[in-house]
């Protein structure tokens, strides 16, 4: 009879995880949902410096433009007539975030304009041009 009763009692001292379980995934889920992702251009970019340089918080379209003057966006080389449609496509998944554009100190000042232009023509007026602090 004694192996009976400590056998039932050592059951009665499980614990039971399926709701610490459920927890973490519905903690998960809302960090995920939450998430804000970085969309990154696909390389990097030898900026300028600038004295009146900011940070800015919320930039999640990176657009970068090569010392060769390439044009790219989300690790993959784009032409200058496709940034407004890209910009217009991710400004649809996340209206509130910037747009910003990484220029390389000796890229041609009209690639960089054709860039900026694409981006106002996509409707975006909250861009940045991204530079070195001093």
């Amino acid at each position: 009879m004694r192996k009976h009763s400590s056998a039932k009692s050592g059951d009665e001292a499980a614990i039971d995880m399926t709701p610490m379980l459920d927890i973490v995934f519905i903690m998960l889920i809302f960090f995920i949902v939450t998430a804000s992702f970085i969309k990154e251009a696909g390389i990097d970019v030898d900026r300028p410096l600038s004295a009146t340089a900011l940070k800015q918080d919320k930039a999640n379209i990176m657009i970068a433009v090569s010392d060769t003057n390439e044009v790219w966006m989300q690790k993959r080389r784009v032409d200058v007539r496709a940034i407004r449609a890209n910009v217009e496509r991710l400004r649809a998944e996340n209206p509130e975030g910037s747009v910003v554009i990484q220029a390389d100190k000796d890229a041609k000042s009209g690639i960089v304009m054709d860039v900026v232009d694409a981006v106002r023509q996509a409707g975006v007026t909250d861009y940045v041009v991204s530079t070195r602090e001093q």
